[in-house]
């Protein structure tokens, strides 16, 4: 689009979105998701599941707090404090770590907000921290450096928080309803009996989008008044584009029209700002016709090639909030995700889990500190990059299926690749035990001028053909993923 003209509320007008180039040139971002669900330690959708009678979060929640009828999600609320939260530290350790984007909550499908709204009470200025959450942190990545962007998960609340009207079916306090009942917090549990289907208990959250004009209209008031508040640079909402099915609303369903204004917005404000959009939206519908009004965005998942635009996966290092119990990612397969995401035009957006208090724990320090020293090498294959004309080469593939992200077993023949300007960056996936890279895939066109090892010497080649054969060290720079640069003639 060009430079300063603003963009409609249409799939026409969105779809002559450009991606900025500081999101293509980023590849790595950081981000924060962190709210009042964090209290327990207890892992994702604590405020939803401890309603569902039988569930783990339902039975710590009843034995650590008391009945759900008695002390319910807003009282969870109350016990965040984020007493030793502190942003500066945090973000000088992720920009270290290689993030060149942050990204903050805003909130939860719980609905209580990270910033002082004026239409929701149950925000971080009223209730718990009593800061402004993600004022805090958009400070501290501007000082930084850093583009600074927000998710919403709010588009799924109305429909996703129904459980907590519902009561026990068994047990001493079978029949009694649970504090979502409660008409003193009607705005906070909000108005959804619609989604409440009385004794069928469906105990997923369908639908995901509501067809309650009502709650849509408010939807789109919060988004006018985050993106009014922050400028953001990155919006993500956390589904399809607001509020059509995901992968069936086709460009011609009215479903759209608030999800569009919110985009059109969130693109022009950027506009005001800066003389041209720099925004980047984020959703999950994997049409071309749908995502092209922003960056696709994939959650625990990636695409099987090179994609033509830039898009997004949106990962953690272990559950979304942070869980006490659970196994983090270790640093190599961290690693090993993002190469094989950025070979296929793609971005990681990395949530780093914080304690209730608003720290990270030893092990988090620990990924941040290798994910540090590796960018330390390997960052020029990384940072402002582009695919080649092959995202690799050998047979180990990652697993595409649903929420998946399994550690891929790689052999010495898996390469993927990067480029920039005359420079093929090739990864190598697992580094040979005879420390002779063979690289298959050039042709007899691609004349190799040099070879070197990032974070070593040159090195000696032989191309044959389009193949390439190279003399590795006994020592390698980094016990992770290994880099060479070939320059071109």
């Amino acid at each position: 689009m060009a430079t300063g003209k603003k963009f409609l509320p249409s799939f026409e007008s969105l779809r002559e979105y450009e991606c900025p180039d500081w999101f293509r040139d980023a590849k790595f971002g950081i981000w924060s998701h962190w709210g009042p669900q964090s209290v327990p330690m207890a892992g994702d959708w604590y405020a939803r599941q401890m309603y569902i009678q039988g569930s783990p979060q339902y039975n710590y929640h009843v034995r650590h707090y008391g009945h759900p009828s008695k002390f319910g999600y807003k009282d969870i609320c109350a016990l965040w404090k984020a007493e030793n939260f502190h942003p500066q530290e945090l973000m000088s350790l992720y920009k270290k770590a290689g993030a060149r984007y942050f990204v903050a909550q805003a909130m939860h499908h719980d609905h209580f907000f990270n910033f002082p709204s004026k239409y929701n009470r149950f925000n971080s200025m009223n209730i718990g921290p009593k800061k402004d959450i993600c004022g805090l942190w958009k400070a501290t990545a501007e000082k930084e450096g850093l583009p600074f962007g927000l998710t919403e998960h709010l588009g799924a609340t109305f429909s996703w928080w129904k459980v907590n009207k519902w009561c026990d079916t068994y047990g001493p306090y079978a029949g009694v309803p649970y504090d979502g009942n409660d008409p003193e917090y009607r705005d906070f549990y909000l108005d959804n009996y619609e989604h409440v289907n009385g004794q069928e208990r469906d105990v997923e959250p369908r639908p995901w989008y509501t067809t309650n004009k009502k709650f849509r209209d408010y939807w789109l008031k919060v988004m006018i008044e985050l993106i009014d508040l922050y400028k953001p640079d990155l919006l993500y909402s956390d589904g399809a584009l607001p509020f059509g099915t995901i992968h069936e609303s086709d460009d011609k369903d009215e479903n759209f029209i608030n999800g569009l204004k919110a985009v059109a917005y969130l693109y022009n404000t950027s506009i005001e700002k800066y003389g041209e959009n720099r925004a980047v939206y984020n959703q999950k519908d994997r049409r071309p016709e749908i995502y092209r009004i922003g960056v696709l965005d994939i959650e625990k998942s990636q695409l099987p090639g090179i994609n033509p635009e830039p898009w997004q996966t949106d990962t953690c290092i272990g559950n979304w909030f942070y869980d006490a119990r659970q196994e983090f990612k270790k640093p190599g397969h961290i690693i090993e995700m993002l190469v094989d995401i950025i070979s296929k035009n793609g971005t990681m957006l990395l949530n780093v889990l914080q304690r209730p208090d608003g720290t990270i724990d030893d092990e988090t320090v620990y990924i941040l500190e290798e994910l540090a020293s590796w960018f330390k090498v390997c960052g020029e294959a990384v940072y402002g990059t582009r695919p080649w004309r092959a995202f690799g080469e050998g047979v180990s593939r990652v697993l595409i299926s649903g929420f998946r992200e399994d550690k891929v077993e790689w052999n010495s023949s898996d390469f993927r690749f990067t480029t920039k300007g005359r420079t093929l960056y090739a990864f190598m996936m697992k580094a040979p035990e005879n420390r002779v890279a063979v690289i298959k895939s050039l042709t007899e066109q691609d004349k190799v001028a040099s070879v070197r090892l990032l974070g070593g010497d040159k090195l000696p080649f032989v191309q044959s053909f389009g193949i390439l054969t190279v003399k590795l060290p006994q020592n390698l720079p980094t016990p992770y993923t290994n880099c060479i640069a070939i320059e071109f003639q």
